[in-house]
């Protein structure tokens, strides 16, 4: 079944890409932005890259943001997609905060300044576990 237009196979690939690149991300302690993280991914994969001008591809990517911290959250109990900076903002978007609270790590309702520091926590805490040795 396709969701936001690719095959389950094209998520996995864009997911298992995703993931690396975010982990290289996190090494070089530098966060990401959509466009260069869709740029990459096309790059990477040989599979489009997400149109931003279309509001079903700003959720595709979404998608695959949260694609990307399930795969990663059991063994890092890290969201991953904390590295990928919202379109026009300093952090991340409402669908990373609104994992945070399906995950419990952070209170519905919670303030600005305690998703600010909530997100902070989940970029520091990346760039220790993925700092080179």
């Amino acid at each position: 079944m396709d969701v936001y237009g690719r095959s389950e196979d094209e998520w996995e690939q864009l997911a298992g890409a995703g993931l690396v690149f975010l982990v290289e991300r996190a090494r070089l302690r530098r966060i990401t932005t959509y466009t260069e993280m869709s740029s990459v991914l096309a790059r990477r994969t040989g599979l489009p890259g997400f149109d931003f001008e279309r509001p079903e591809e700003r959720a595709a990517m979404g998608h695959l943001l949260g694609m990307v911290v399930e795969r990663d959250f059991p063994k890092s109990r890290l969201m991953v997609s904390a590295l990928v900076n919202y379109l026009g903002a300093n952090d991340a978007g409402p669908g990373f905060y609104a994992l945070a609270q399906q995950l419990g790590l952070l209170p519905k309702g919670s303030s600005e300044r305690a998703r600010m520091e909530f997100w902070i926590g989940q970029v520091n805490g990346l760039y220790a576990r993925h700092a080179r040795s």
